[in-house]
C-alpha cells in the first residue's frame, strides 16, 4: 500500500473541536515539509474559535484577534471547517475511525466544578461558565436568566475568569456598547441593580491566580470603585518567603505590588464598588428559596513537606448578605461518547497526547489524541496550547512512521454527512456569518453583532444565498 502521507495516500486527520488548541494542531500539520495532510476539523456549533469566540470577555477585543491567525490555518489547501456536526450524535467515533488515520479530540473544558457545599443549587447560585458563554451569546447558554434585580454578588475564585464575570457585572453601559457583547445581555445589564461585587479568594495575594492587567483593569473601572483593605494584603510568613525566593514568579510579585498601590488609593464615590477579600472559603449558601447570604471561613496558609502552599480553615466565620453568587473554581472537562475520560480530573486519559484506555495505562487507543484543555485540564492562556498541540502532532507524525495509525476504508465524510441529512456549516458559510455580524454591528455602532441562535445563523444563511427575484 502506498505510503501514508503523500499526494496518492494523503495522511487524512479529524480534529473535534474548533478553539485555539484544534487550529494549532492544524497548522503543526500543515508546517511539515513533504508530508500530504487533508484535515477536517469538526464543531458542534455553526461557528468555529471554540472559547475565543465564546469565553474571551467582550470588553478584551484585542485577545480576540488571534482568530486571525485562525483564519489563515482554515484557508489553506486541504483544510475543511464541518460546523453544526456534533459528535456522537451525527457522527460517532466508528464513523471516524472509517473515515480518517488519526482523530484530534481538542474539545475543551465545557463544564465547571462545583464548590460542594449546603445550598450550591439554590436559586440565584450560578456557574460562572454559564455566565460567560450567556453574555457572549452563545447559542446553548442564550436562554438563561440572572437576577440583576439583587444589589450584592459574590464571585467565588480569583482566577482570569472570575475577574471578567467581576469587569463585566461592573462595566457601564457606555463601556460595553464598545463591545461584542450579546445584545440582550447589555439590555440586562443596563438595568442592573448591582451596587457591590465581592470576590473571594481562598487563598492569599501571592497566590492569586490573575494577571497583571486583569488587577489593573479593576482598578480604571469607569463606574466601580476596587477596594482592598490594607490588611486583606498583610502577607504570611510563608508567602514573604515565597516572594524573596528565586523561585517566585514574577506575576505574584507584581500582582502584590499592584494591590498595594490600589489598596492605598481612597474610593472616589463610584456608584458600584469592588471588594476584593482573601484566606475565605465558602462553606455555605444560605436561604431559604434563593441565595439570601453567603457564609464564609477565615483560612490561614501552611506550608506542605513538598513545599508547597496550602489553605486551611481557622473557626472564624462570617455572613454576607448577596443575593446572587457566581462560582469561578475551575473548567471541567466533558466526557465524550465511546472515548475514555478520566472523571476525577475531567479529562481524557493519555500519555503526551496519545489517548489510553484508563488513566495510568499505557494501552494506547490507536490512531487517537487529544489537545488542550481537555488534555492537561484548564490551566494557561491562549498561547499556551500551543506548545501542547505540538507535542501531541509529534507523537501523531512518530506513530505515522512506524504504520500505528488507524486504517481508514471510506474517504469523504461529506457523503455519509449529506446520507444522514446533517445541515453542516463550511467555512464560506462561516465567513458569510462573519460578514454579517459585523455589518449588523456597524449600524448600531458596535464592532459585532452576534447571532447567538443556531436557528438565526441557519435562516441568515439561506436568505444569503437565496437569489434575489428581479
Amino acid at each position: 500500500m502506498t505510503k501514508i502521507g503523500t499526494p496518492d495516500n494523503p495522511l487524512r486527520v479529524a480534529i473535534i473541536g474548533s478553539g485555539p488548541s484544534g487550529f494549532y494542531a492544524a497548522e503543526h500539520l500543515q508546517k511539515q515539509k513533504d508530508l500530504t495532510v487533508h484535515i477536517d476539523m469538526f464543531d458542534k456549533l455553526p461557528t468555529p474559535f471554540g472559547l475565543v469566540r465564546g469565553g474571551v470577555a467582550p470588553d478584551h477585543q484585542k485577545i480576540k484577534s488571534v482568530t486571525k491567525v485562525y483564519d489563515r490555518i482554515a484557508q489553506k489547501e486541504n483544510f475543511r471547517f464541518l460546523g453544526h456536526v456534533k459528535f456522537g450524535v451525527d457522527v460517532t467515533r466508528a464513523d471516524l475511525e472509517q473515515y480518517y488515520h488519526a482523530i484530534i479530540y481538542a474539545v475543551g473544558a465545557q463544564s465547571d466544578r462545583s464548590l460542594g457545599i449546603p445550598g450550591e443549587d439554590l436559586v440565584g447560585s450560578h456557574a460562572a461558565t454559564e455566565f460567560v458563554g450567556w453574555y457572549n451569546g452563545h447559542p446553548e447558554y442564550r436562554d438563561l436568566t440572572f437576577d440583576l434585580t439583587q444589589e450584592a454578588v459574590a464571585v467565588i475564585g480569583v482566577g482570569n475568569v472570575a475577574m471578567d464575570v467581576t469587569r463585566i457585572l461592573a462595566r457601564s453601559q457606555a463601556e460595553l456598547k464598545e463591545t461584542d457583547i450579546a445584545d440582550y445581555a447589555l439590555e440586562a445589564l443596563a438595568n442592573s441593580n448591582i451596587k457591590t461585587i465581592y470576590i473571594l479568594g481562598r487563598r492569599g495575594p501571592a497566590q492569586a491566580a490573575f494577571t497583571n492587567p486583569e488587577i489593573k483593569e479593576l482598578g480604571e473601572m469607569e463606574e466601580a470603585d476596587l477596594i482592598i483593605a490594607p490588611e486583606e494584603l498583610e502577607l504570611d510568613e510563608y508567602s514573604q518567603a515565597y516572594l524573596a525566593s528565586d523561585t517566585a514568579d514574577k506575576k505574584d510579585i507584581r500582582n502584590v505590588e499592584i494591590m498595594r498601590e490600589l489598596s492605598a488609593r481612597p474610593p472616589q464615590g463610584k456608584p458600584k464598588k469592588i471588594v476584593l477579600r482573601f484566606l475565605v472559603s465558602p462553606v455555605e449558601l444560605i436561604g431559604t428559596n434563593r441565595v439570601e447570604a453567603i457564609k464564609i471561613v477565615k483560612n490561614e496558609l501552611y506550608q506542605t513537606e513538598r513545599g508547597d502552599i496550602r489553605p486551611r480553615p481557622t473557626d472564624q466565620t462570617e455572613v454576607i448578605p448577596v443575593g446572587l453568587v457566581f462560582r469561578s473554581v475551575g473548567y471541567l472537562g466533558v466526557a465524550l461518547p465511546d472515548v475514555p475520560f478520566y472523571e476525577k480530573w475531567g479529562i481524557i486519559p493519555n500519555k503526551q497526547g496519545r489517548v489510553v484506555q484508563a488513566f495510568g495505562s499505557d494501552d494506547v487507543l490507536t490512531g487517537h489524541y487529544v489537545v488542550g484543555w481537555i488534555k492537561r485540564g484548564p490551566s494557561g492562556i491562549i498561547g499556551t496550547n500551543k506548545p501542547d498541540s505540538v507535542e501531541t502532532v509529534e507523537c501523531l507524525l512518530q506513530d505515522m512512521s512506524t504504520n500505528q495509525l488507524l486504517a481508514p476504508s471510506q474517504t469523504d465524510i461529506v457523503d455519509l454527512l449529506k446520507d444522514r441529512g446533517v445541515r453542516f456549516i463550511d467555512y464560506q458559510d462561516w465567513q458569510i456569518l462573519d460578514q454579517l455580524e459585523l455589518e449588523r454591528g456597524a449600524k448600531v455602532g458596535r464592532p459585532r453583532l452576534k447571532f447567538t441562535s443556531i436557528t438565526d445563523m441557519l435562516e441568515a444563511l439561506d436568505k444569503y444565498k437565496t437569489p434575489i427575484k428581479k
